[in-house]
Protein backbone atom coordinates (compact mmCIF):
# COMPACT_ATOMS: atom_id res chain seq x y z
CA UNK A 1 0.00 0.00 0.00
CA UNK A 2 1.34 3.44 -1.26
CA UNK A 3 2.12 6.11 1.61
CA UNK A 4 0.21 9.41 2.59
CA UNK A 5 2.49 12.11 1.34
CA UNK A 6 2.10 14.97 3.76
CA UNK A 7 3.67 17.66 1.83
CA UNK A 8 6.61 18.65 -0.37
CA UNK A 9 9.43 20.85 0.57
CA UNK A 10 11.98 22.29 -2.38
CA UNK A 11 15.71 23.57 -1.57
CA UNK A 12 19.28 24.81 -3.02
CA UNK A 13 21.47 23.36 -1.41
CA UNK A 14 25.25 23.07 -2.74
CA UNK A 15 26.13 19.66 -3.71
CA UNK A 16 27.98 17.55 -0.82
CA UNK A 17 27.51 19.96 1.76
CA UNK A 18 24.33 19.81 3.51
CA UNK A 19 24.05 20.20 7.30
CA UNK A 20 21.67 20.94 10.21
CA UNK A 21 22.52 24.51 9.81
CA UNK A 22 19.61 26.61 8.13
CA UNK A 23 17.85 26.72 5.33
CA UNK A 24 18.21 22.50 5.61
CA UNK A 25 17.78 22.16 9.94
CA UNK A 26 14.84 24.50 10.04
CA UNK A 27 12.44 23.39 7.21
CA UNK A 28 12.96 19.51 7.77
CA UNK A 29 13.07 19.94 11.33
CA UNK A 30 9.52 22.25 11.35
CA UNK A 31 7.69 19.05 9.64
CA UNK A 32 9.22 16.48 11.77
CA UNK A 33 12.10 14.83 9.43
CA UNK A 34 15.21 13.48 10.50
CA UNK A 35 18.04 16.05 8.76
CA UNK A 36 21.00 14.16 9.83
CA UNK A 37 19.58 11.00 7.84
CA UNK A 38 18.35 13.26 4.84
CA UNK A 39 21.97 15.49 5.45
CA UNK A 40 23.78 11.50 4.92
CA UNK A 41 21.70 10.64 2.13
CA UNK A 42 22.10 13.82 0.11
CA UNK A 43 25.78 14.16 0.49
CA UNK A 44 26.48 10.64 -0.67
CA UNK A 45 24.05 10.87 -3.58
CA UNK A 46 26.28 14.52 -4.90
CA UNK A 47 29.51 13.56 -4.19
CA UNK A 48 30.30 14.04 -7.71
CA UNK A 49 28.63 17.63 -7.82
CA UNK A 50 30.52 19.10 -4.54
CA UNK A 51 30.23 22.82 -4.37
CA UNK A 52 27.71 23.04 -7.02
CA UNK A 53 24.11 24.34 -6.21
CA UNK A 54 21.19 21.63 -6.68
CA UNK A 55 17.52 21.91 -6.19
CA UNK A 56 16.11 18.97 -3.98
CA UNK A 57 13.04 18.34 -4.13
CA UNK A 58 11.86 16.48 -0.83
CA UNK A 59 8.56 14.15 -0.38
CA UNK A 60 8.05 13.68 3.27
CA UNK A 61 5.17 11.28 4.43
CA UNK A 62 2.81 10.85 6.99
CA UNK A 63 4.98 8.70 8.93
CA UNK A 64 7.93 10.97 8.87
CA UNK A 65 9.79 8.77 6.15
CA UNK A 66 10.79 10.67 3.66
CA UNK A 67 12.42 10.87 -0.56
CA UNK A 68 13.88 13.03 -2.61
CA UNK A 69 14.48 14.42 -6.07
CA UNK A 70 18.03 16.02 -6.81
CA UNK A 71 17.49 18.36 -10.03
CA UNK A 72 20.30 19.72 -12.40
CA UNK A 73 21.69 23.20 -11.34
CA UNK A 74 19.85 26.27 -12.18
CA UNK A 75 20.61 27.75 -15.77
CA UNK A 76 21.49 31.33 -13.91
CA UNK A 77 24.12 29.60 -11.97
CA UNK A 78 25.36 27.21 -15.15
CA UNK A 79 25.50 30.12 -17.19
CA UNK A 80 27.77 32.15 -14.14
CA UNK A 81 30.11 29.60 -14.11
CA UNK A 82 30.70 29.44 -17.93
CA UNK A 83 30.90 33.37 -17.67
CA UNK A 84 33.19 32.88 -14.61
CA UNK A 85 31.24 36.15 -12.98
CA UNK A 86 30.37 36.48 -9.75
CA UNK A 87 26.96 37.73 -10.55
CA UNK A 88 24.88 39.20 -13.19
CA UNK A 89 24.37 42.65 -14.41
CA UNK A 90 22.63 45.21 -11.98
CA UNK A 91 20.77 46.99 -14.92
CA UNK A 92 21.27 44.16 -17.85
CA UNK A 93 19.31 46.22 -20.22
CA UNK A 94 22.09 48.98 -20.21
CA UNK A 95 25.22 46.77 -19.01
CA UNK A 96 26.21 43.89 -20.47
CA UNK A 97 28.73 41.64 -18.72
CA UNK A 98 29.69 39.40 -20.54
CA UNK A 99 28.98 37.46 -24.26
CA UNK A 100 28.05 33.51 -24.62
CA UNK A 101 27.96 31.54 -28.32
CA UNK A 102 24.62 29.57 -28.94
CA UNK A 103 26.84 26.47 -28.73
CA UNK A 104 27.37 26.90 -25.39
CA UNK A 105 23.35 27.60 -24.86
CA UNK A 106 22.84 24.78 -26.43
CA UNK A 107 25.46 22.30 -23.99
CA UNK A 108 23.50 24.52 -20.71
CA UNK A 109 19.89 23.79 -22.86
CA UNK A 110 20.76 19.88 -23.48
CA UNK A 111 22.26 19.19 -19.57
CA UNK A 112 18.27 21.22 -18.43
CA UNK A 113 16.31 19.64 -20.67
CA UNK A 114 15.03 17.03 -18.83
CA UNK A 115 14.21 20.00 -16.02
CA UNK A 116 12.47 22.36 -18.31
CA UNK A 117 9.05 22.48 -19.01
CA UNK A 118 9.97 22.21 -22.66
CA UNK A 119 9.93 19.24 -25.44
CA UNK A 120 12.39 20.00 -27.83
CA UNK A 121 16.11 21.38 -27.68
CA UNK A 122 15.34 24.63 -29.48
CA UNK A 123 12.77 25.15 -27.11
CA UNK A 124 15.34 25.09 -24.05
CA UNK A 125 17.97 27.33 -26.23
CA UNK A 126 15.18 30.15 -25.99
CA UNK A 127 14.72 29.48 -22.47
CA UNK A 128 18.17 29.97 -21.73
CA UNK A 129 18.92 32.76 -23.79
CA UNK A 130 16.25 34.97 -22.13
CA UNK A 131 17.92 33.74 -18.73
CA UNK A 132 21.21 35.11 -20.24
CA UNK A 133 19.82 38.22 -21.31
CA UNK A 134 18.15 38.83 -17.56
CA UNK A 135 21.40 38.58 -16.41
CA UNK A 136 22.86 41.04 -18.87
CA UNK A 137 24.00 38.62 -21.05
CA UNK A 138 24.39 38.63 -24.77
CA UNK A 139 24.23 35.84 -27.34
CA UNK A 140 26.44 36.02 -30.10
CA UNK A 141 24.95 35.42 -33.42
CA UNK A 142 21.73 34.22 -35.17
CA UNK A 143 19.78 31.69 -33.79
CA UNK A 144 20.83 28.31 -35.13
CA UNK A 145 17.16 27.26 -36.56
CA UNK A 146 17.01 23.38 -37.07
CA UNK A 147 20.48 22.26 -37.14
Amino acid sequence: MAKEVAGQIKLQIKGGAANPSPPVGPALGSKGINIMEFCKQFNARTQDKAGKVLPVIITYYADKSFDFVIKTPPVAIQLLELTKLKSGSAEPNRKKVAEITWDQVRTIAQDKLVDLNCFTVEAAMTMVAGTARSMGITVKGEFPANN
